[in-house]
C-alpha cells in the first residue's frame, strides 16, 4: 500500500497504567504509598472492561505504537488516553488536577520526548478552568499538539458554560485545539440497558450530542471565531442531521434560547471551527462532506480499543478503494491542520 503523502491517525490511544503513572505525581501525592485495589482514575461506567480476548494488544508502549505504525504504513498517530476519559467524573477536584498534570508528563516522557512519529493530546482537568488552562500552556510548551475536554462529567453543565471560558480563551492565544471524547456512559438514561453492545452503541455519540448541543447555542463558536473544537468517536454521520435539526429549531420562537447566535447554527458549524473524525465504511460519509465541511473531517485508527490488531490493517486499503471521496484530505491535509503538525 503506497501514497503520494504521509498518513496521519487523528485519534490513537495509550493504556495507562497507574503504576507509572504514580511517578509523576506532584505535591504532596507524590511519593505516598499506593494501593492497587483502588484505580487513579474513576470507572467508566459500570461495565466490566479490566480483561480482554484472546490476542488483543495488553499493553501499548512508544515501541509497540511505532510496530502498529510500521504496520499500517502510518507516518504518525495523536494519542489519546483510555482511563483519563473517565477523569471528568472525578469528584476530587486537587486529586483530578494533580492527575492530569501527572498523565502529561507520563505521556510526555514515556511516547512523546524525542519521537516525531508519536504525537499526544493533553489531559485537562475541567474541574478547574484555570487550573486547565495553565495546564494547557504546560503542554503546549512540552510540544502536545491538543487538549482533551470529557465529553461526560459530574458538574452539572456543558462546555458552553461561560464558566470555562479560560480553557478556550487559552486555547485560541495558543492556537492549540480541543478535543471532545465520549467513552464513559453514566448519566444518560442507559441504566436499563443489560447488553454492553447496546450501551457501547450510544454511548460516545449521545455524550458528543450533550455538549456539542450545549456549545453551539450558548454560542461558543461566536464568542471563541478562532477556537478549533473535535468532536471525536462518534463517527461523521450525526453531523448533517443535527445541522437540519439545529437549523429547524433556531427557525422557531424559542430562538431567544440562543441570544448569542448571530447566524444560523450550520454556518457555524461548517465554519472551519468543528471538527470530527469518521469510520472506514460509513455509506453517509460522502454526504457529510458535502454538506458539513470536507476539510474538518479526520481518520482515526481507535488502536488498540475494541478490536484485534490483525482487524486495524483493513482499515487504510478499504479506504483508499473508496472512489467517492477524496483520501489524502482525510488521511493527511486535514489532521495536519487540525493540530498544526510539522511532518
Amino acid at each position: 500500500m503506497k501514497t503520494g503523502y504521509p498518513i496521519i491517525d487523528a485519534d490513537g490511544h495509550v493504556l495507562e497504567k497507574d503504576t507509572e503513572l504514580h511517578d509523576f505525581l506532584e505535591g504532596r501525592y507524590r511519593g505516598m504509598p499506593r494501593m492497587e485495589t483502588y484505580g487513579y482514575f474513576p470507572s467508566l461506567d459500570g461495565w466490566h472492561r479490566g480483561s480482554s480476548v484472546p490476542g488483543k494488544d495488553q499493553e501499548t508502549p512508544a515501541r509497540r505504537w511505532l510496530e502498529f505504525l510500521d504496520e499500517l504504513g502510518i507516518q504518525m498517530s495523536v494519542l489519546y488516553p483510555t482511563g483519563g476519559l473517565a477523569l471528568g467524573l472525578s469528584q476530587d477536584h486537587e486529586w483530578a488536577c494533580a492527575l492530569a498534570r501527572a498523565y502529561n508528563s507520563w505521556i510526555y516522557e514515556k511516547f512523546t520526548r524525542g519521537n516525531p512519529r508519536l504525537k499526544a493530546v493533553a489531559l485537562l482537568p475541567v474541574q478547574e478552568p484555570a487550573e486547565a488552562a495553565r495546564e494547557l500552556k504546560r503542554a503546549k510548551e512540552m510540544g502536545l499538539v491538543a487538549g482533551l475536554l470529557p465529553a461526560v462529567t459530574v458538574l452539572h453543565k456543558g462546555y458552553g458554560h461561560q464558566d470555562f471560558d479560560p480553557i478556550f480563551r487559552e486555547a485560541e492565544r495558543l492556537d492549540m485545539p480541543l478535543a471532545i471524547h465520549g467513552a464513559p456512559s453514566r448519566g444518560m438514561g442507559f441504566d436499563y440497558f443489560d447488553k454492553f453492545i447496546q450501551v457501547h452503541t450510544l454511548e460516545h455519540p449521545f455524550a458528543i450530542l450533550i455538549q456539542f448541543t450545549h456549545m453551539i447555542f450558548e454560542g461558543l463558536f461566536e464568542r471563541f471565531p478562532r477556537l478549533r473544537v473535535a468532536f471525536l468517536e462518534a463517527g461523521s454521520g450525526w453531523l448533517p442531521y443535527m445541522m437540519d435539526r439545529m437549523d429547524e429549531e433556531f427557525e422557531k420562537p424559542h430562538r431567544r434560547g440562543a441570544p448569542l447566535l448571530k447566524k444560523k447554527p450550520s454556518d457555524y458549524i461548517r465554519s472551519g471551527q468543528v471538527w470530527t473524525t469518521c469510520e472506514v465504511e460509513e455509506k453517509a460519509l460522502t454526504q457529510v462532506l458535502r454538506q458539513f465541511n470536507p476539510r474538518c473531517v479526520m481518520w482515526p485508527s481507535d488502536y488498540p480499543h475494541e478490536r484485534l490488531p490483525e482487524m486495524f490493517k483493513r482499515d487504510i486499503p478499504e479506504f483508499l478503494e473508496r472512489t467517492d471521496l477524496s483520501d489524502q484530505e482525510i488521511l493527511y491535509d486535514n489532521p495536519k491542520e487540525f493540530y498544526r503538525l510539522e511532518i
